[in-house]
């Protein structure tokens, strides 16, 4: 009878107690620190983004105020089409602004009725409110003694100023107000200058005015 071999099994040796227990510090320690790392890129990417879009909203703003007050002294525009002058606001009180004219009005204006051209605007910039347009028609029947009417534009706009170059001493001057020349009459400024805020980010704008020019437009 042949004999069988004798075989020889090694048992495998289990984790000890230690070893469990630092196994699962360390993973801890590691999901820990992903968490972390997970919620502070999170926060980051979202401030990031906050700012992104309120950085988009100064632009589009400003270009919108700009595109405006280019249109105002497009040809046929008068030389009235771009004035500084007193308007009467919805309060009652009068009110000196940088007024332009619109032949054809904007598409943003909301009409109670049918739209209607020659319509007179005006920026300013309202506590609670932020950038409004006031606007209303040469045409209407009873525009000389109606406030005009009022759209917001931007509820981040904390201030407008008035810019105007000093050719004497080739400085610019920011003013709170319209300012009037030796003769009392308005002086129509250069730049309008709008301040933006929305939480911790702020930013500021020069928009140029444009002068009624002649003939057909550049482009």
């Amino acid at each position: 009878m042949q004999a069988q071999p004798y075989l020889y099994f090694k048992r495998r040796r289990g984790f000890t107690l230690v070893e469990v227990l630092l196994a699962f510090t360390l993973l801890t320690a590691l999901l820990l620190a992903l968490n972390v790392f997970v919620l502070s890129m999170g926060e980051i990417w979202g401030r990031n983004r906050e700012k992104r879009l309120f950085e988009q909203h100064v632009r589009a703003v400003s270009r919108y105020v700009e595109d405006l007050l280019r249109r105002a002294v497009q040809p046929p525009a008068e030389s009235a089409a771009m004035d500084a002058t007193e308007i009467r606001l919805p309060a009652g009180a009068n009110e000196a602004l940088l007024t332009f004219e619109l032949p054809a009005g904007d598409r943003r204006l909301v009409w109670p009725d049918h739209p209607l051209p020659d319509v007179r605007c005006a920026f300013a910039a309202r506590p609670g409110l932020g950038l409004v347009l006031y606007w209303q028609s040469r045409l209407e029947l009873k525009f000389a003694d109606d406030p005009p009417r009022v759209t917001v534009l931007s509820p981040f706009v904390t201030g407008l100023d008035y810019d105007y170059f000093n050719a004497n001493y080739r400085a610019w001057q920011s003013q709170p107000v319209l300012q009037r020349d030796p003769a009392g009459r308005w002086l129509t400024p250069d730049r309008l200058r709008l301040h933006f805020r929305h939480g911790e980010y702020s930013a500021e704008t020069a928009v140029n005015v444009p002068r009624v020019t002649e003939g057909l437009p550049p482009f």
